[in-house]
Order: structure tokens, then sequence, then C-alpha cells
């Protein structure tokens, strides 16, 4: 019997079901993992745009960590949406007795518009150096580094060397829509020279979660693979494997959600299951 992967998503809700702990959840899950999760904040939010955030009182998320954790132990814990500074020394308190910390530094917004205040943001750039891997999309590497966004593949690699420089461990840095190659940097622990990985660009709108989703992966990924690398490149895969089905869905009007059980949903099935 292979033993039972337990991962443990840290973030904030999305009541879409896109993005969030509920995307975290249905990708550790696609990946193998019982997933558990604590909730740092509520948003009211759809694929057209997010319409307000309500920050989970400090004292409550302690609750939630301290409820669960004394009954069940992570295998990996992936950290998204920390919406204020003391949401954000609260979870690094319990950073160092947690394995495979995966920190998705949500700090911007689609749109260039910031999410944190400068306390959080500096609160979340220490955390960085605490977690074992950070996965920053080209935005948020720039507002941790407090520099412009880099706008080549080489420009990503000087970045995660910074990063490296600031403390960070193991770093991705996502090239988004960079060029027309999904091209992310990957700069372990140790290494000397960055991995380049890439995947084909697939045109869709519907991209909404996928950091979320590469992230919680990731983490859900780790403890059966051999090293970060393998995690990461095994979580790309997958990613791609969503994006490139998430036309699918047909789920709301705006950006839609990635399809986290593509792999799953054949076609036998959706017409065995075909509503009436």
């Amino acid at each position: 019997m292979i033993p039972t992967v337990t991962a443990l998503t840290i973030a904030g809700s999305d009541p879409s079901g896109g993005a969030g702990i509920q995307a975290d959840m249905k990708a550790m899950s696609a990946n193998g993992a019982y997933a558990m999760s604590v909730i740092t904040a509520l948003t009211a939010q759809s694929t057209k745009g997010v319409a307000g955030v309500h920050a989970v009182p400090v004292d409550f998320v302690k609750l939630q960590l301290d409820t669960v954790l004394d009954d069940i132990a992570p295998d990996a814990t992936k950290i998204g949406m920390l919406a204020t500074a003391d949401l954000a020394r609260l979870v690094g308190e319990y950073l160092p007795r947690l394995p495979y910390t995966v920190l998705d530094p949500v700090m911007v917004a689609t749109s260039g518009d910031p999410l944190l205040d400068n306390e959080a943001i500096a609160t979340v750039r220490q955390l960085c150096t605490v977690a074992d891997l950070i996965t920053p999309n080209l935005a948020e590497a720039a507002v941790l580094l407090e520099s412009d966004w880099a706008t080549n593949v080489n420009e990503m690699t000087e970045q995660a060397f910074a990063l490296r420089e600031l403390g960070v461990k193991n770093a991705l840095v996502k090239g988004g829509h960079l060029d027309e190659k999904a091209c992310d940097v990957f700069l372990g622990e140790g290494d000397s020279e960055p991995h380049i990985l890439t995947a084909h660009r697939i045109h869709t709108k519907n991209t909404h979660g996928t950091g979320c989703t590469l992230s919680s992966s990731i983490a859900a990924l780790r403890p059966r693979c051999d090293s970060w690398l393998e995690a990461v490149t095994r979580a790309k895969a997958y990613l791609t494997g969503a994006i490139e089905q998430a036309d699918e869905l047909g789920v709301g009007h705006g950006h839609g959600p990635v399809h986290h059980f593509y792999a799953l949903w054949n076609n036998d099935m959706m017409k065995d299951n075909d509503v009436h």
C-alpha cells in the first residue's frame, strides 16, 4: 500500500472555484495528494474579477492551523494569499515545522495593482527566505527585488540569482506571457546554472488560477519526487495539460479556470454522466 501524501494549503478562498484554496485542493487531489486547507481570506470574486476581500482574523487562522496540525501532519504545504502583515507573520511562525513549503507570493493583481501594503510586502519578503521554494511571477519578482519587470529569459535568470542573494533557497520565476514559449526559470539551492523550463504557448483566455494550480501541484508532487526540479517539471507538465483543456469546461463569462481534472474527466465518463 502506497502511503497517503497529505498536502496543506494556507490561502484565500475563491467562491468561483478557479483560484485560491479551491484551485489548490483540486490540483493537489489531481496529483495524488489528500488536500487540507486553512483559509486566510474570503474573497468575493468570479471569472470576471474580484469584488471584495475580507481577511480572516489572525486568531481564527491560528485556531485553524493548530486544530489541523494537532491531528494531521502535512507532507507538504503551499502558502498563497496572506492579506495582511499580521497574517504573514503568523504563518511565518509555523513554516519551520512544516516540510516542503511552497510559497506563492501573491502580491500583485493581474491588472498590476498591488494587493498588499508595504508592511505586508516586507513581511512576505522575509517569508521568502524561510520557505523551501517560492514561485513568483514577473510582477511579484519585481516587487520582491524592488526592481523593474524582467523582459526576457536572461533578465529572469538575473532575478532568480538576485532572489538567492536575498536568502531564497529555491526559486521558480514564472515567465507567463513573456513570449511565444511559456518559459520559466528554476534556480535550485546550490545550482550554479539555472534550469530553463519551456512549454508550448496555448492560446486561451481561460487561465484563471494558473499560479495557484502550479504552486499547489508542486507541493503535492514533492514528497514523491527526488528533487524540487523533478516536482517543478512534473507540475509544469500537469498545468500545461490543464490549460490545454480549459476551453472544454466552458465555465463563467470572463477568464475561466483551467481544467484541473482533465486526466480524469475523459470523454467516456462525460457521456455516461450527461445531464438530461
